[in-house]
């Protein structure tokens, strides 16, 4: 099998450069252009000069474990020790992935290749190598976007008690720096319009206000509970006599949505899952 100094190196430099990058991505590093590069360049290097030393396969396997590391700490740089270790376990596990996928997409397509040293060589095309990487990258960044929404969301989430007309449920509430509603100069949660059947059920709203969402702009009923404690333990903070009115919470993970105030006795991360604003006519 013969193989191009220069092709190999720019097929793994971008490769590497790829997958550096969704490592930093995974960790929620900071992704430096010039350190990139290096790693990159570093990556490409080690997977054109290794392969031709002769190593027995203990030896091999130790070399390529400490280049990816050599490549992650590079890229890293002052990042912490955290990013480091997350990237780290992320640059390896990606690149056994796509290793993996690579290897069958040669043998699906009968490509011939060969593993050498603990390195993979072929004869693929350019265009399909890149195609599956690219592939392979978005899958991996939506895969790891997802998951720090969820667990972003996780972290939001917190128990509430509301106690309104001689009735007390216990939902689930989301503690959304979004929610900036006032009305009469009081903070307003959200609830949905089923929650608020079931806690207000045919009481008389307090006035009426209206929400401009990303949906559009509605009026919407305001209601007042006896009280609602968001929390539990030491950390649990109640509030009487709570302002809530009807809004867009189609959610199974929770059924409120709190307002900002509440985030000064929680920590909440300040991403916002659904912003909203409020005129306050008085209404």
């Amino acid at each position: 099998m013969t193989v191009y100094i220069e092709y190999a190196f720019a097929v793994n430099f971008l490769l590497d450069g790829l997958l550096v990058f969704l490592s930093l991505k995974c960790a929620h590093g900071r992704v430096g252009r010039i350190r990139l590069f290096l790693s990159a360049a570093v990556g490409a290097g080690e997977a054109i000069v290794f392969p031709m030393i002769p190593l027995p396969n203990w030896c091999a396997v130790l070399v390529k474990l400490l280049g990816g590391i050599l490549l992650v700490l590079i890229a890293v740089g002052k990042g912490g020790r955290r990013t480091f270790l997350v990237a780290g376990v992320a640059f390896f596990a990606l690149t056994f992935a796509l290793g993996g996928l690579l290897t069958a997409v040669y043998s699906y397509f009968r490509i011939p290749y060969a593993q050498e040293g603990g390195y993979l060589v072929e004869s693929a095309p350019v265009a399909l190598v890149l195609a599956v990487a690219a592939i392979f990258a978005i899958c991996t960044l939506r895969a790891a976007k997802g998951f720090y929404r969820y667990r972003n969301l996780k972290r939001n989430l917190f128990p509430c008690t509301v106690e309104a007309g001689g009735k007390k449920v216990e939902w689930r509430g989301l503690a959304d720096s979004g929610n900036l509603l006032f009305f009469r100069g009081e903070p307003v949660n959200v609830i949905s319009a089923a929650a608020a059947l079931a806690l207000f059920g045919k009481t008389p709203p307090l006035g009426r206000m209206r929400i401009n969402t990303a949906g559009g702009s509605r009026d919407s009923p305001v209601f007042r509970a006896q009280s609602l404690t968001v929390g539990a333990g030491k950390r649990a903070r109640r509030s009487e006599e709570p302002l809530f009115t009807v809004g867009e919470v189609d959610s199974g993970e929770y059924r409120i949505i709190l307002h900002t105030s509440f985030l000064e006795a929680h920590r909440e991360d300040p991403q916002p899952v659904e912003n909203m604003a409020a005129k306050d006519n008085g209404r």
